[in-house]
């Protein structure tokens, strides 16, 4: 599976050469209420299942969660599921907040 450091992903989410991946975050409504990468889009993990027929299967999709762990088996199951263009965003929103967005609240 493939990773990506948050200082990789904030220069591919400023490059306008580039298109643009789909921020899936896995985690609880209330830890996306409490800080998000912008433009993410909130579809918590026991959701999933249910809800791949709404996902573009030809778009990347960079998977996201508190620390990385979620976000990992997240995109694992993904994969599983036909996904070609999955990407574990290493660390996760913490990792981001230390690393990009120090202005970002951590929990």
């Amino acid at each position: 599976m493939r990773q990506i450091t948050p200082t990789e992903l904030k220069q591919w989410l400023d490059d306008p050469a580039r298109a643009k991946p789909f921020l899936l975050d896995v985690r609880e409504p209330w830890e996306f209420e409490r800080c998000r990468l912008p433009d993410a889009s909130l579809v918590p993990m026991r959701e999933l299942p249910a809800r791949l027929d709404a996902l573009e299967r030809g778009r990347e999709i960079v998977v996201i969660c508190h620390h990385g762990v979620r976000s990992f088996h997240a995109a694992r199951f993904l994969e599983h599921n036909g996904f070609h263009q999955v990407i574990n965003l290493s660390g996760g929103v913490d990792a981001w907040a230390k690393q990009v967005d120090p202005t970002m609240p951590l929990y």
